[in-house]
């Protein structure tokens, strides 16, 4: 290893550690460490980074300055790169969360629904999904590369304020109609950047027997919860079948400004966005809107913590080591529907204070016509499944409510097209068809699957009849 000495003016010396100036007129230069040897493998030059972390830091510097000043174009865009900014910034989030550091949650917030990366994502998710081609109250959408480009230089904090929302309505299933609001694409792409930042707090803070919108979790997933705390003999016997009414409607903004962890500025004006219907401007001035991004996460941010609360009330009770009394308690919650298990009807009446008091707080309430509690030899319906226990036995079946629906589906689509081609008809049933049967495929379904499909041959011989009158039943 050889050391130069080069001799240096008093102009040239520099601070160093602390303050303290060189004293010396020399200047020491880093010493070149070359492989000598068969055993010098491990030395590496420490002046340079090697090549390929030169090029992933020049590619990540220009991704991340390409927007600000328009010099890259959509399709120039390294998706793979900006889902792993993105990715980066949401496991700190998360670790921050865990760590209650509520400044550096908001701090990590900031910096994600800023950076460009996030921005890029927003713009593709609000482009790519089966909404793209539905327009808000501006008529507008974002079909073009260069429209996808220039909606990037307009997702900014400052100077934003939300278009009011379109209302629609879609019939539910118990003949009422569910209303809209539709976004326009600006505050979608604004919906969909913040939620990349709320996402990971709300999965964090979530219910552990909570599965509705949420990543990696489904009705299945309820569906199964519900066996496992009711499929034993000595399992709870009674049920409390719960339904908020409106929740979505009538959630108070001023707990969630209070409540919701994230940018409270954004989130007040997309409360107070307004809705226009027939033409006519109409103020919110209480709960979130069904058919925005963001609505469905607020919502559980809004229900969570309603399991805690029952489990610190319903705690197991324990003398010398042995338990005294366990009600049983459990929740299973999917959105806003939710049961509550029970030894014993007067248990499941306490369960129903403590939710309606929960649920005071958020400005919400229990649907009287919809929530009941029930024997599980009675059975009950949720999420399209019948649970019910025959002789001690947990069996659960398609419900009554839900083949009913899926037929009156079917027999619609078929008097609706009776004079079309056979595989266009096959084209518009297979995917209802196809979307039941999966769905169910795992419950208790054979005798469900025989009855169905029967219904289903009967409406289309008489479809088959009619289009050939003149032709025999062989």
């Amino acid at each position: 290893m050889e050391v130069r000495v080069e001799e240096v003016g008093e102009s040239e010396c520099r601070p160093v550690m602390g303050g303290i100036r060189v004293a010396a007129q020399a200047k020491i230069t880093r010493p070149e460490r070359e492989q000598t040897s068969d055993r010098s493998f491990l030395t590496r030059k420490l002046v340079e980074p090697p090549k390929e972390e030169k090029q992933m830091n020049a590619e990540s510097k220009t991704f991340a300055c390409a927007f600000s000043n328009g010099a890259v174009a959509w399709h120039e865009i390294n998706w793979s790169q900006a889902h792993r900014n993105v990715r980066r910034l949401q496991a700190r989030i998360v670790k921050a969360t865990q760590e209650r550091r509520w400044g550096k949650v908001k701090s990590l917030q900031w910096l994600l629904t800023h950076s460009l990366s996030g921005k890029a994502i927003a713009v593709k998710q609000v482009t790519e999904n089966q909404g793209k081609k539905t327009p808000g109250v501006d008529g507008e959408t974002w079909s073009t590369p260069q429209a996808k480009t220039a909606a990037l230089k307009s997702l900014k904090r400052r100077g934003y304020q939300p278009k009011p929302l379109k209302r629609v309505y879609i019939p539910k299933s118990n003949g009422k109609k569910r209303p809209l609001g539709i976004p326009v694409m600006r505050d979608r792409a604004m919906q969909a950047l913040y939620l990349l930042a709320l996402d990971p707090v709300a999965e964090t803070l979530a219910d552990r027997n909570s599965y509705g919108f949420r990543k990696g979790r489904s009705a299945h997933d309820a569906i199964e919860q519900c066996f496992i705390a009711l499929g034993k003999s000595t399992s709870s016997k009674w049920v409390l079948e719960g339904d908020i009414r409106g929740c979505f409607d009538h959630i108070s903004h001023e707990w969630m400004e209070a409540n919701i962890p994230m940018d409270k500025v954004v989130l007040r004006k997309w409360l107070k966005a307004g809705v226009i219907e027939k033409g006519k401007f109409f103020p919110t001035v209480e709960g979130t809107p069904q058919g925005g991004i963001i609505s469905p996460t607020l919502a559980n941010l809004v229900l969570d913590g309603l399991e805690e609360r029952l489990t610190r009330t319903f705690h197991r009770k324990k003398s010398g080591g042995k338990i005294v009394f366990d009600p049983k308690v459990h929740l299973v919650r999917y959105a806003d529907d939710f049961i509550i298990t029970g030894l014993s009807p007067d248990v499941l009446h306490q369960a129903k204070t403590i939710v309606q008091k929960f649920l005071k707080e958020r400005g919400l309430s229990l649907s009287e016509e919809k929530t009941k509690v029930v024997h599980i030899e009675t059975g009950f319906d949720f999420l399209g499944q019948n649970i019910r226990k025959y002789d001690g036995k947990l069996l659960i079946k398609p419900s009554k409510k839900s083949i009913k629906n899926a037929l009156a589906n079917i027999r619609t689509t078929i008097k609706a097209n009776k004079a079309v081609n056979q595989e266009i008809l096959i084209g518009l049933l297979n995917p209802i068809i196809r979307g039941w049967a999966n769905y169910h495929r795992y419950a208790v379904a054979s005798k469900a699957f025989s009855r169905f499909d029967h219904e289903v041959w009967l409406v289309l011989w008489q479809w088959a009849v009619r289009r050939h009158s003149k032709k025999g039943a062989r």
